[in-house]
């Protein structure tokens, strides 16, 4: 079951919209409801909040038997995107007010088609409408979320789909948690060590089609000087026309869990020395938008 399920609750009487006690100040309820292409309530839509403000995912949760999903979070306006295979991903703007709960938002998902795979050619990431995010468990804490803000990369995409190339480039000291002194400690030889190991590295070395828009990658991420494989679980968004000057885009979004010690990133020693230090996984998660590259767009340096 989802965060949703957990929270859900009935207003008093069944009135929505009213005041509801237990709530800190600043927190109010976003409510939900996902229905299919004939208005029947979707079970296990995968539903992500993302501020309007600061650009951070707030909750990510599924639908219930009901089709719903419901969380108190902080007031302010959120995105919503809603994705279920074979659908049409769905995009929503909804405002959270402290002390409500208001009556389930209702979003109406439709039938989708397969997208139409990238055409071949060098498909450069768009850093803007890139985000590469980490989530990792605090020791005795609450998740620590992350990023790196600067990156380079792109995709061979070859006549036949399985023999393209992915390839990223990650600078490593360009990690950000939001807390100043933890971001220099993750950066130091304790963790990433960037003064000795400056880059993590991915390369591709096989891409397999799993069903409908979900692809696996695999290959090779190097990462405090140690390579290992890992598997990419990644799902393709389409391709369009759009942006400055009407480019070609494409996007997708991945996910794959890495272990520290794999890395020779051993918290079990930090602990010993009693530094509080995030746990043995970490989350690593892309949403990736790629312009295609064509004669008029200059290639970038090496």
């Amino acid at each position: 079951m989802g965060l949703g399920t957990l929270l859900r609750r009935r207003p008093k009487d069944g009135v929505a919209g009213g005041q509801v006690a237990g709530l800190p100040d600043e927190a109010g309820f976003a409510v939900l409801q996902i229905v299919d292409p004939l208005g029947q309530p979707l079970p296990n839509a995968d539903i992500t909040l993302t501020s309007s403000e600061t650009g951070r995912r707030m909750l990510k949760t599924v639908t219930d038997p009901y089709g719903l999903a419901t969380a108190a979070l902080p007031y302010g306006n959120y995105a919503v995107m809603v994705t279920v295979e074979g659908l049409q991903p769905a995009h929503r703007t909804i405002e959270v007010v402290a002390g409500t709960r208001p009556a389930p938002e209702r979003i109406h998902m439709t039938s989708g088609q397969m997208p139409e795979l990238p055409q071949p050619g060098i498909w450069l990431f768009d850093p803007p409408h890139t985000a590469i995010r980490f989530v990792a468990r605090h020791v005795g804490m609450a998740n620590v979320h992350g990023r790196f803000t600067r990156f380079d990369g792109g995709i061979r995409v070859a006549e036949r789909m399985e023999d393209s190339y992915v390839e990223i480039s990650i600078e490593a000291a360009s990690l950000t948690t939001g807390n100043k002194t933890r971001d220099n400690h993750l950066r130091s030889a304790d963790f990433l060590d960037v003064e000795r190991y400056p880059y993590l590295h991915f390369a591709s070395n096989k891409m397999v089609h799993k069903s409908g828009t979900k692809w696996t990658i695999q290959g090779t991420l190097t990462l405090h000087g140690v390579s290992r494989t890992v598997n990419l679980d990644t799902t393709y968004l389409g391709a369009v026309n759009g942006g400055y000057g009407e480019e070609l885009r494409c996007a997708a979004r991945s996910t794959t869990e890495l272990h520290r010690e794999d890395y020779t990133l051993n918290w079990r020693t930090m602990l010993a020395r009693g530094i509080a230090v995030v746990g043995p996984t970490v989350k690593l998660e892309m949403d990736v938008q790629a312009m295609h590259r064509n004669d008029s767009t200059p290639t970038p340096p090496e």
